[in-house]
């Protein structure tokens, strides 16, 4: 039997590396012929060409981060974690062996996917304002469709619109959907801020919040709102994060996020607007909200095409969020009449779509006919993201498209005074009795979405049966890519001097009884071995760059195992500290164990590509050796070990 594999981690160094050896181990263990194409930083290696795909029985993609399969269409795959590979080798082997596994088809790029990639690319300023966003959310859907319930279900109509009576149970239930409305901008600012800075942030962006929605404290009537809470949110963040980086004595480092931090940051953010920010906020706000609420004629109708477009455009993206915010914001300010068309427009793009694919199925693969079945229930929920595989896989036919159908039932329901009293869209909210004029509503609804759906299927093509040679075209074009790559990397590999791990350790960088109780102490007494001998021109920059590693994600690689590393331009030279921690110390392993064997690398940054990577790929296929890493564990002095890493290389 012969089976190909792919390992791959986000950082793509150690576990990359792991999971290879320890699948090339058990595939010999079990009499199977495997061949595993390692995706590290390095680039691709051991790359899998078009006859080792085709000769193989079955296909493992081990990977924490996205490998394509287009080149493994039909054939059993199983795609895991890369832990897997490192843990379950055999297991994963004799699954295909058994034939406990499915055959790879061609698949629609998900919604998932796209918005995965979407966020990579996000703007850090917008991630922080989203994630405010994303908790502020909740209470506004729960305070909106509470007074929504109380209203349809206690109210009473008068010549002044629908009250409900004071001494009822339905008051209590609008007040109960009140007080959720009033936490809206302190969440929103609290989490912008815990964003920036993490958890001290919370307590300066939440009262922050409290502070600019709350006038009296600058003598405003109606206080600086949604625009007060963002401005709130970022200051306290920023200068909460400010705060942070001033260096104190070691006795207050424990309270300071507890204490003195937030204390400052709160002092700082609540001073600022009591006597700068607010008053002036407020008055923008103020004159914000005013002109929204004259605009008559043609300025609604323009707004509403602004918001139509910007809902459909990028389909839950950045100009989506926004126009979404800038609705929530008018609910809290008793506006409904700015939702009511956003919240049409938000469900036509994946009804549009869905319909779309049930009108005319010549237009469609098999596989978008069932994504418009999904697409179609996502829009009656108001989730506007089902419409992306289709705009992913077509996007000069569909965006277009989606975009005049939104526009069209945007300016429908703000011509219909269509209001919407909860921050979400989609026949759901009406259903709830969330919508102010139902039937307008609706109508808007089904015009936004037949505009769709007959416009793509004008510009769409009847689908061509020319699948399998586009297949077979993006196979050959990855293969020759991967060649090239290959090619590439062969060139630098001859650049190398490293040949085995003694060449950058010397036994004044072992220690084979670390005293450090935590991570950062370990980390300290290692990077004090390289500083005495003479690796590092400032230990400071370099402690920096392997502390900055960390926080992109542990290095303890499990197996009681720990690679610290650095790339600087404090470094001297390429260098290795070995260090052993007999009782082990956390390293917030994947598998949860202790780190007791740990190797620190430095590399200069100039030339960081090639050496650190030859030293992680070294220590990672030799540490999956058990016998190895117990060896290294029982050794009585530094010398005994200097002779063991001799042997890795």
């Amino acid at each position: 039997m012969k089976i190909v594999a792919v390992t791959a981690c986000p950082v793509g160094i150690a576990h990359t590396y792991m999971a290879a050896e320890n699948l090339q181990k058990a595939g010999e263990a079990l009499g199977v012929t495997i061949k595993v194409e390692t995706q590290g930083s390095i680039g691709v290696e051991n790359a899998l060409t078009e006859k080792d795909i085709e000769e193989a029985d079955g296909v493992i993609i081990a990977s924490d981060k996205e490998v394509s399969k287009d080149r493994f269409i039909g054939k059993k795959l199983i795609a895991t974690g890369v832990q897997e590979g490192i843990r379950n080798p055999e297991q994963l082997i004799k699954r295909i062996q058994t034939g406990d596994v499915s055959v790879y088809q061609a698949q629609l790029v998900s919604a998932e996917g796209v918005k995965k990639k979407r966020k990579e690319k996000e703007n850090p300023i917008y991630k922080h304002l989203m994630s405010g966003v994303s908790y502020m959310i909740p209470f506004i859907v729960v305070g909106g469709l509470l007074i929504a319930i109380a209203l349809t279900l206690g109210g009473e109509q008068t010549p002044g619109g629908i009250v409900i009576p004071e001494d009822s149970f339905w008051k209590k239930i609008e007040d109960i959907g009140a007080a959720s409305f009033s936490f809206m901008v302190p969440i929103l600012a609290g989490f912008i801020a815990v964003s920036i800075a993490d958890r001290p942030g919370l307590a300066p962006g939440i009262i922050g919040g409290f502070i600019a929605a709350n006038g009296s404290f600058y003598g405003s009537e109606a206080g600086a709102g949604f625009i007060g809470g963002i401005i709130a949110g970022f200051l306290a963040g920023y200068i909460t994060l400010a705060i942070k980086k001033i260096k104190v004595p070691q006795a207050l480092q424990p309270v300071m996020p507890i204490i003195f931090i937030p204390i400052l940051a709160t002092l700082i953010v609540g001073l600022l607007f009591v006597y700068v920010i607010g008053a002036p906020v407020s008055q923008v706000f103020e004159s914000l909200t005013a002109w929204l609420e004259g605009m008559q004629g043609a300025s609604s109708i323009l707004l509403a095409l602004i918001l139509g477009a910007m809902i459909a455009v990028d389909m839950g993206g950045p100009f989506n969020k926004v126009a979404f915010l800038f609705g929530s914001a008018m609910i809290a300010e008793g506006n409904y009449e700015i939702m009511g068309p956003i919240a049409v427009a938000i469900c036509i793009p994946p009804l549009g779509m869905g319909l779309a694919t049930f009108i005319n199925k010549r237009k469609y693969q098999p596989a978008e006919q069932q994504a418009g079945k999904a697409s179609f229930t996502m829009g009656l929920f108001g989730i506007t993201e089902g419409a992306i595989p289709f705009a992913a896989q077509d996007p000069l036919r569909v965006i277009p498209s989606i975009v005049v159908g939104s526009m069209t039932g945007s300016v429908l329901a703000m011509l219909g005074n269509v209001g919407d009293r909860v921050a979400h869209g989609g026949p759901i909210v009406a259903v709830l009795g969330a919508v102010d004029n139902v039937l307008m509503f609706f109508l808007a609804a089904v015009i936004g979405t037949l505009v769709t759906a007959i416009l793509v299927n004008l510009l769409k093509k009847d689908v061509v049966s020319s699948t399998l040679d586009s297949q077979s075209n993006k196979q050959t074009e990855a293969v020759n890519d991967q060649i090239s790559s290959l090619n590439t990397r062969n060139e630098q590999d001859k650049k190398l001097y490293i040949r085995k791990l003694t060449d950058i350790v010397t036994v004044d960088l072992v220690d084979t009884d670390l005293k450090g109780a935590t991570r950062d102490e370990v980390i300290d007494e290692l990077i004090n071995k390289m500083d005495r001998a003479g690796i590092l021109s400032d230990k400071e920059i370099y402690r920096q760059a392997v502390i900055a590693r960390e926080k992109e994600g542990t290095t303890g690689m499990g197996m009681n195992i720990a690679i610290p590393h650095g790339k600087s331009s404090a470094v001297n030279k390429p260098a290795v500290a070995f260090g052993i921690k007999h009782d082990g110390v956390d390293w917030n392993s994947l598998d949860h164990t202790a780190a007791k064997i740990i190797f620190m690398i430095a590399v200069p940054e100039k030339n960081a590509g090639d050496e650190h990577l030859k030293i992680l790929q070294m220590l990672s296929r030799k540490l999956m050796d058990d016998q190895f890493r117990k060896q290294l564990l029982d050794v009585a002095n530094k010398e005994e070990a200097y002779q063991l890493l001799d042997e890795i290389q």
